[in-house]
């Protein structure tokens, strides 16, 4: 039998039952200590922001929190940096349009 080479697997880590978090109305499975970002690359999203101007998808770049192109809206809070904010159970994640502030004039 082949095992599956995951990081997960390579140190031997246990890290825990996994729970669900929402991304975009669907749910997102997420490992305990993961970050939002981590969890949504695992599941295959690679973007969770729109630009304002030309609405270029964005995602995780820097993964440490130095470059805001991982902003999303967390629980009604936009502009959330995901490569920071722990996958928590019950969390809710949406898409980010822009400066994720529908309600100002741009």
């Amino acid at each position: 039998m082949t095992r599956r080479r995951t990081p997960a697997a390579l140190v031997e880590a246990d890290p825990g039952p996994a729970h669900r978090i929402e991304f975009d109305g669907r749910p997102v499975r997420a490992l305990p200590g993961q970050s939002i970002a981590a969890a949504l690359w695992a599941d295959g999203v690679l973007a969770w922001r729109t630009t304002r101007v030309g609405g270029r998808p964005r995602g995780a770049f820097c993964g440490i929190g130095a470059c805001f192109d991982c902003l999303a809206i967390v629980n009604g809070r936009a502009n959330q940096r995901l490569c920071l904010l722990p996958a928590e159970p019950g969390t809710v994640v949406t898409t980010q349009e822009g400066h994720g502030r529908a309600d100002l004039a741009v």
